[in-house]
């Protein structure tokens, strides 16, 4: 196995392929700058990979010829791609003897593209899952092989959704390929006209519209938790909400406006709805309880939070 991927997501997968298959090499993205000091940072994968003594390449793209040629060097009889973050050549694609094959966080044809999990939460969705794929030229467009459905709880958030589905893509991952040593795997064609796209997430998205209803913040609360997180200002700083529930009561007051102080936490009015905060984060300031937040900074009623 050659396995390509990048982040936290694809790591369980590289895990049991360890376990279970030899893994020649592993591919990631290029090392990136970091925090506050700007410090180089190795991705998750490539971490894993060096634990294990793995060869590891990071090409800055892997339709180079070069790279490409490394890859026939090794040989690989299947190529496993998770949350890569580069579009593969027909080149690759059609190398290994068993093909490339893809641990999509989403129930294909639904949520194609780099961040599947985030919006099935934001979208209000009930179920999502895992489906393994052959990959091809298009974005997730190849033949499904295998699926398994997730149901999304009422207090899911990005990221204990991010990790249910990491667990799961690994064990279907490893079962998928034990069928396809065995010829038992029977490829399905996805109907691209029932596709839906997950777009790239950026940290503007989490920017509240506080016109948007109750019920829609906080599953966007919810699928941007933990990053990039959905956020308001206060007095020119920045306020991130990382839990909420729904008041469907409305008040005549403007959406934004702070129309109740409790002890323990406070609502906001949106467009439909209000929006009580049940944790929080100042800019500065560490994430905390409402109500350890309201024992710290004075909210008043009739406030407005905005930018």
């Amino acid at each position: 196995v050659v396995f390509m991927g990048t982040p936290d997501f694809a790591v369980p997968t590289l895990e049991a392929l360890i376990e279970k298959h030899e893994v020649v090499g592993v591919v990631t993205q290029p090392d990136k700058r970091k925090g506050r000091g700007k410090a180089m940072a190795f991705s998750p994968v490539k971490e894993k990979a060096l634990e294990h003594e793995i060869p590891v390449y990071q090409p800055v793209k892997v339709r180079e010829e070069a790279f490409v040629q490394i890859l026939r060097e090794l040989d690989p009889e299947v190529i496993v791609v998770a949350a890569f973050g580069q579009i593969l050549p027909e080149s690759i694609l059609n190398m290994p003897k068993y093909g490339c094959i893809n641990v999509h966080a989403s129930l294909l044809p639904k949520y194609r593209g780099a961040a599947p999990i985030q919006w099935s939460v934001i979208d209000g969705e009930k179920e999502t899952g895992v489906t393994i794929m052959y990959m091809e030229k298009g974005l997730d467009t190849g033949d499904m092989i295998e699926h398994v459905v997730v149901p999304i709880d009422a207090k899911e958030t990005g990221e204990s959704l991010h990790d249910k589905l990491a667990a799961l893509g690994s064990d279907l991952l490893l079962r998928t390929l034990d069928a396809a040593e065995k010829g038992q795997l029977k490829p399905e064609k996805q109907q691209d006209d029932e596709s839906t796209y997950a777009g790239m997430l950026s940290k503007e998205m989490g920017r509240i519209d506080w016109e948007k209803s109750a019920v829609e913040i906080e599953r966007m609360i919810r699928g941007l938790n933990s990053w990039p997180s959905a956020f308001s200002g206060r007095q020119g700083k920045t306020m991130k909400f990382w839990k909420a529930s729904v008041c469907p009561e409305n008040t005549d007051k403007k959406p934004g406006t702070i129309v109740k102080v409790g002890k323990n936490t406070f609502m906001i009015q949106t467009g439909d709805g209000c929006l009580e905060a049940l944790e929080v984060q100042l800019e500065g300031k560490k994430r905390m309880d409402a109500g350890s937040f309201l024992r710290g900074v004075h909210l008043e009623e009739g406030e407005c939070l905005c930018i």
